[in-house]
C-alpha cells in the first residue's frame, strides 16, 4: 500500500545505511515509518510504499521499502521544504522570502529560471545561479540513491558512487555493474555481481571475469602485503570466485588479463621463472623505491668523516659507554648515503639516533626526524628532544587528493639527512612518496626492528631492503635499556628467540593470568581495564589499550569494544550517539581511523595560533568530542590535539579503540598493554605476532589466557610470505648505478 505525508519528527537514523525510525503526518494522524531514506530532513513530501507491521516491542510500523519524495504543492509545504537545510544557501528567512515572491511557481523558477531568485533583496545573481544548480544536482542524486538503493547499497555508499559517476550513475550501473569494482572504493565484487545477475548480465561476460581478476588481485594486496601474484595462484584465486574452470573458459580469462594489460591497470612479465600479474601503481612504488634508494647510496661519494671523537664526547655528555655495534651503527650512518639500523628493544636505537643527530648538527647538516604514524613521531620526539612529524605531515597533502603529496621528485624536502624511526610499518605506498621527496644528495637513515610484524599495507619493505644486502645496515644485538626488576624487554627478547617468557608474576610490569574458558579471558580483560588496574596504576582507563590477535570471537575486539564501550562510556540522556553499521559510536567514544582520508579538514590551537590542515591516517587515535543530531558530523579530537569533522560519508572510517587488534598497534607505544592468549589459525598466531604486541608495552604489560596457547605462539615461527618485487628491483638498480657512475 501507499501512503503520503510529510516527515514530522525523526526518531532514530543509521547514516550509514539510511535506516530511519520517523513521524509522518499522514492525512492529519501521526504514523511511525521505518525503512532506509537517502536523506531525512522534517518537512519532506514522502510517497511510501509498504505494509504495517506490528512490532513486539514499538507497536505498530509503517514498514516501507521503497519511496518517492513528493515536491509539496502548499505555500506553508514548499516553504518548510526550502527551509529544511537541503538546498545549500537557503535558510527560513530566505525561503519565505522566495515563496512570498514567487508563490507557487517557486520550484519551477528554481528549477528553469534560477537568475529570477536575484529579484528578491538579499540573493546575488552569483548565488541565485548556484542555488539553481544545487536544487538540479540534489534532484539527480536522488533520483541516482534511490535507484542503487534497491540492490541494498547503503546510503553512504550509493552516495560515494554517485560523487564518481554524477548523473551517468543509472547508466553506468545498467550497462556495466562491475566498473563499481573498479572505479569505487569500498565496493566489492559480490555486491557488483548481485547487481548484475538483477539485470541479466551472463556470468562468462568478460566484464565480470576482468572485475573479478581485479577483485582478487586487489584483495590480495589489502589482506595479505602482496604487491604482485604468480599468474597460477591468480588464476586458481578467480576461478573460486567466479565459478568458471580455467580449462573451459582458458581464453576469457586472457582475453581479462589483456584487457587489464592494454589499459594499463596490471602489468604482465616473468620473474624468477614464473609468470606474474602486478597491479601497475604497485611496481611504480617498488620501482621508484629501488631507483632512488640506490641513486642516494651510491651518489653519496665524499671523503669518510671520523667521527669518533664526537660520539667518545657525546658518552662523556650523556655519562654512558657505547658498545662497538652502536659506534659502528652511528659511523655506518654518518658516512653511507642510505643505511638501516635495526634492533629489539633495548637495543640502543634512541640513543644512537640523538648521537647522530648531535653530530649532525655540529657539522652544520639540516636534519628532519620521521615516523608512520603520530603515537610514533610523538615518542620521537619526547625521546630525542627534537620535532619529529609523521612522514604523511611532512611530505603535506595537495590539493590533489589521494596520494597528491606538496613535496614530490619537482619539489624535494631541502635537507642533507632524514631519519625514519618505526620504518618496519612503512608500506611501500608511503615509501614511495617519501623517496620522491628525498633531495639527491640526502643521507637516508631507517631505524626499525626487523623482528616487528610487517607494515599493514602491502609490501615488505624493510625486509626486502634488508635482504638485498645493497645497503649498509647496522644489527644491534645487545640489551642495555632493562630497568631493575623489569621483564618488558628482557622477555620480549626470549619471545624473539623462541623461548617462553617469566612469567612467575614476581616482576614490576609482566604478569600472566591463567584463564582457561574464552568468558573468563574476556571477562577479566573487561575488569583489568575498567576497575583492577586503574586502582593498581592510577591510570585511566583509556590508558589502558588491549591488544588482540583478531576481530572475531569471544575475545576479537568486535565484542570487546562493545563491551568495554557499555562499561566506559554507556548511553545515557543528552548524550548523542549515532549508527554505523553494527557499530554505535557516541560522545566520549576512543576511537581509530582505519584508512587514509587525504581530504578530511582539521583544525590544531597551537598556543594562540589556530594550525589548519588536511589529512587524517590509518591508526590515529582520538576520541569523539561532538556528534550533530541532525547533520551527523562527528567531531573527533586526536591525541596530538587535531579536532576533525567527519561528515557523515566519511564516519565509516572509524573504528572503536578501547580494544584493537595487535597490526593496527604497530608504531604505537602504550602506557600498559593487556592482551588475550587464546587458540586459533597458527597463520595468525605467531612468534611475531605476540613479540609485537609485547614491544607495545611502556609500563606494563599482562596476559590473560592459558601457558599452553602462549607456548604455541612462541613457538611458531611462521611468516606469511609475501610476493614483493622490490628486493629484486634494488639489486638491478644498484648495478645500473654503479655501471653509470663507472663509466
Amino acid at each position: 500500500m501507499l501512503i503520503q505525508g510529510s516527515i514530522e519528527e525523526i526518531i532514530f537514523r543509521n547514516e550509514q545505511n539510511g535506516y530511519t525510525v520517523m513521524i509522518i503526518d499522514f492525512k492529519n494522524t501521526p504514523v511511525t515509518a521505518v525503512g532506509k531514506l537517502l536523506q531525512a530532513n522534517i518537512g519532506e513530501n514522502l510517497s511510501l510504499e509498504g505494509e504495517y507491521v506490528n512490532n513486539n516491542k514499538y507497536g505498530y510500523q509503517f514498514a516501507f521499502k521503497s519511496y518517492e519524495v513528493i515536491m509539496p504543492t502548499s505555500l506553508a509545504g514548499i516553504e518548510k521544504y526550502l527551509s529544511s537545510g537541503l538546498i545549500k544557501g537557503i535558510g527560513p528567512a530566505i525561503a519565505q522570502k522566495i515563496v512570498d515572491h514567487f508563490g507557487k511557481d517557486t520550484f519551477d523558477i528554481i528549477e528553469m529560471a534560477p537568475s529570477s531568485l536575484a529579484e528578491i533583496k538579499g540573493i546575488s545573481n552569483k548565488k541565485a545561479l548556484e542555488i539553481g544548480e544545487k536544487f538540479k544536482e540534489l534532484k539527480k542524486m536522488q533520483n541516482s540513491v534511490m535507484f542503487l538503493q534497491k540492490y541494498n547499497i547503503s546510503t553512504n555508499m550509493a552516495l560515494k558512487i554517485y560523487e564518481i559517476f554524477g548523473d551517468r550513475t543509472v547508466d553506468v550501473v545498467k550497462n556495466n555493474p562491475y566498473r563499481l569494482v573498479e572505479d569505487v572504493e569500498g565496493i566489492g565484487f559480490t555486491t557488483a555481481d548481485r547487481i548484475a545477475k538483477n539485470i541479466c548480465i551472463p556470468a562468462d561476460s568478460e566484464f565480470r571475469v576482468r572485475a573479478g581478476l581485479l577483485h582478487t588481485m586487489s584483495t590480495q594486496t589489502e589482506r595479505s602485503g602482496h604487491t604482485f601474484l604468480p599468474k597460477a595462484m591468480l588464476l586458481n584465486m578467480a576461478e573460486s570466485l567466479l565459478e568458471l574452470d580455467g580449462n573451459e573458459y582458458s581464453e576469457l580469462y586472457t582475453k581479462a588479463i589483456d584487457s587489464l594489460t592494454l589499459d594499463k591497470t596490471c602489468m604482465t612479465f616473468w620473474h624468477e621463472n614464473y609468470e606474474v600479474v602486478m597491479l601497475t601503481k604497485y611496481y611504480f612504488y617498488e620501482s621508484t623505491v629501488a631507483k632512488k634508494l640506490s641513486l642516494l647510496n651510491l651518489g653519496a661519494v665524499q671523503e669518510k668523516l671520523d667521527v669518533d671523537d664526537e660520539i667518545k664526547h657525546f658518552e662523556e655528555k650523556e655519562r654512558i659507554v657505547f658498545h662497538e655495534e652502536q659506534k659502528n651503527a652511528i659511523r655506518n650512518s654518518i658516512n653511507n648515503g642510505v643505511s638501516v639500523i635495526t634492533g629489539g628493544p633495548g637495543t640502543g636505537k634512541t640513543t644512537i639516533i640523538k648521537c647522530i643527530i648531535e653530530i649532525l648538527s655540529q657539522h652544520k647538516k639540516d636534519f628532519m626526524l620521521l615516523a608512520p604514524t603520530g603515537r610514533a613521531s610523538k615518542r620521537m620526539s619526547d625521546s630525542t628532544g627534537h620535532e619529529a612529524k609523521t612522514i604523511h605531515r611532512a611530505l603535506e597533502v595537495g590539493e590533489g587528493g589521494v596520494g597528491q603529496f606538496v613535496h614530490n621528485e619537482k619539489n624535494p624536502f631541502e635537507i642533507d639527512c632524514v631519519i625514519v624511526d618505526e620504518v618496519s610499518m612503512v608500506d611501500v605506498g608511503l615509501m614511495a612518496s617519501l623517496c620522491k621527496a628525498l633531495p639527491r644528495d640526502c643521507k637516508l637513515i631507517l631505524v626499525g626492528d626487523k623482528d616487528q610484524l610487517p607494515s599493514v599495507g602491502a609490501g615488505n619493505v624493510l625486509a626486502d631492503i634488508l635482504a638485498c644486502e645493497k645497503v649498509s645496515v647496522s644489527m644491534l644485538t645487545k640489551i642495555f635499556r632493562q630497568a631493575d626488576n623489569s621483564l618488558i624487554i628482557s622477555n620480549a627478547h626470549l619471545i624473539n628467540e623462541g623461548k617462553m617468557p617469566i612469567i612467575d608474576n614476581s616482576s614490576t610490569d609482566f604478569f600472566f593470568e591463567e584463564k582457561t574458558e574464552l568468558d573468563s579471558i574476556k571477562n577479566s580483560l573487561i575488569n583489568m581495564v575498567c576497575t583492577r588496574l586503574p586502582k593498581f596504576t592510577g591510570l585511566d582507563p583509556t590508558q589502558i589499550q588491549v591488544l588482540a590477535p583478531m576481530k572475531a570471537g569471544v575475545c576479537g575486539i568486535d565484542n570487546l569494544n562493545r563491551t568495554l564501550q557499555d562499561r566506559l562510556n554507556p548511553s545515557s540522556i543528552g548524550k548523542t550517539e549515532i549508527q554505523v553499521g553494527e557499530t554505535i559510536f557516541r560522545t566520549g567514544d576512543k576511537v581509530m581511523q582505519m584508512s587514509n582520508n587525504y581530504n578530511l579538514v582539521w583544525s590544531k590551537l597551537n598556543g594562540f595560533i589556530e594550525e589548519q590542515g588536511e589529512g587524517v591516517f590509518n591508526g590515529d587515535i582520538g576520541f569523539i568530542e561532538n556528534i550533530d543530531y541532525q547533520t551527523s558530523e562527528t567531531t573527533v579530537v586526536f591525541e596530538d590535539g587535531r579536532h576533525c569533522k567527519y561528515p557523515r560519508t566519511d564516519i565509516n572510517q572509524l573504528s572503536l579503540a578501547y580494544a584493537t587488534t595487535i597490526h593496527k598497534s604497530q608504531g604505537s607505544e602504550f602506557d600498559v598493554v593487556l592482551i588475550p592468549i587464546i587458540s586459533g589459525p597458527p597463520m595468525i598466531l605467531t612468534r611475531n605476532l605476540i613479540y609485537t604486541a609485547v614491544t607495545r608495552a611502556k609500563k606494563m604489560v599482562v596476559l590473560v589466557g592459558t601457558q599452553e596457547n602462549l607456548r604455541r605462539m612462541v613457538k611458531n615461527k611462521y611468516i606469511t610470505q609475501r610476493f614483493t618485487l622490490l628486493k629484486t628491483l634494488l639489486i638491478q638498480e644498484d648495478q645500473k648505478v654503479r655501471t653509470l657512475f663507472d663509466n
